[in-house]
């Protein structure tokens, strides 16, 4: 595609979903106009906004790039949501058991167990899919459900704070264990996952491991007479996605939530996967998605409150963005394929 049937395509998908954006605004009875330019205020309008949008973009951009990792060796991941939930688990965990360590030495840790956790949680289905051909879809998609449970259980039971009075979380986190952060929810996870971003640009576009992945993506059985090992790279690329949705549950934990609860996650999980599909797992494209529905859900949450919309308007916002980004690229291109014929 060139970049100018690139920017038809790019005008025509921002068209469609102001349409039905509209629509949807109509249909509630409110002024699309209005609601627009109120939804693109609340969302980056002043430094209290941008820093909500912020917010919500960090733990996207981390289960997007999560699932963007496998992705390029054509794998299909939809374990980012269970394996950002063992993530947030196996950092707490190091806070929990280690609550005097300095801040130099306690940030450090907690990021590597939680990639360690999330790691691990991501090698299991790596493991089945290269050792026994197991679908990796449907092993990720039952391992979020487990990874939920077991979040759950935890802080019903052993690390429910007595001091709650009922309230099932954890003890709050020690202020060692709170990242960096300006205005309280621009935090260090968001400088992180950028340079993530930017270091998987590299490592796909760059060197001998990117040429692999691209031939192995293409074609296994080509691969294989080259000598690459498609097994190896199944169970890494799995684990690497894996950690990086890890770091980022502990990050949304300690940043933003400072202490683990049963509901760490707004559908981060699965947003992050329909993020990452949408920029066809290119990380540095998904960056200014992920910014974008960021924006969407923070001015959505803000709609709610004042304008009186439902509470489900920035999950159907949401749905029709991802709708018409999946679906007018498609059109456009059967169409030029039958005007060709």
């Amino acid at each position: 595609m060139s970049a100018r049937e690139g920017w038809i395509t790019f005008a025509a998908t921002l068209a469609a979903f102001l349409m039905l954006s509209a629509i949807f605004f109509l249909l509630l009875g409110k002024p699309p106009l209005e609601m627009g330019l109120s939804l693109v205020e609340f969302a980056f309008g002043d430094a209290y906004s941008l820093s909500e949008t912020l917010a919500k973009a960090s733990p996207i951009l981390f289960c997007a790039l999560a699932v963007a990792v496998p992705g390029r060796l054509g794998l299909i991941s939809v374990g980012a949501e269970g394996q950002l939930y063992i993530g947030a688990i196996t950092g707490t965990a190091l806070v929990l058991g280690f609550p005097e360590l300095p801040p130099l030495a306690m940030i450090p840790l907690m990021l590597a167990a939680a990639a360690l956790g999330g790691a691990a949680w991501g090698l299991v289905p790596g493991l089945l899919r290269a050792r026994l051909d197991i679908n990796e879809t449907i092993v990720t998609l039952i391992l979020n459900y487990c990874a939920v449970l077991f979040a759950s259980a935890l802080v019903f039971g052993p690390w429910r704070d007595p001091a709650n009075q009922g309230w099932p979380a954890t003890a709050p986190f020690p202020p060692a264990a709170v990242p960096p952060a300006v205005d309280g929810k621009v935090h260090l996870g968001l400088l992180i996952g950028v340079l993530l971003a930017l270091a998987l640009h590299v490592f796909f576009t760059r060197g001998r491991a990117a040429v692999h992945i691209r031939i192995l993506a293409g074609n296994r059985k080509v691969g294989r007479t080259f000598g690459l090992d498609f097994a190896f790279w199944v169970t890494a690329l799995m684990a690497t996605g894996g950690a990086i949705a890890g770091i980022g549950g502990i990050i949304e934990v300690a940043a933003i939530q400072g202490r683990l609860q049963p509901s760490i996650s707004l559908g981060y999980g699965l947003t992050g996967f329909l993020v990452s599909w949408l920029a066809r797992h290119r990380p540095l494209v998904i960056l200014p998605i992920a910014l974008l529905v960021g924006g969407l859900l923070a001015g959505s949450d803000a709609l709610q409150l004042f304008a009186k919309v439902p509470a489900a308007s920035a999950t159907i916002l949401e749905g029709l963005l991802f709708a018409t980004a999946l679906a007018v690229p498609g059109l456009i291109a059967r169409w030029r394929r039958s005007d060709g014929n």
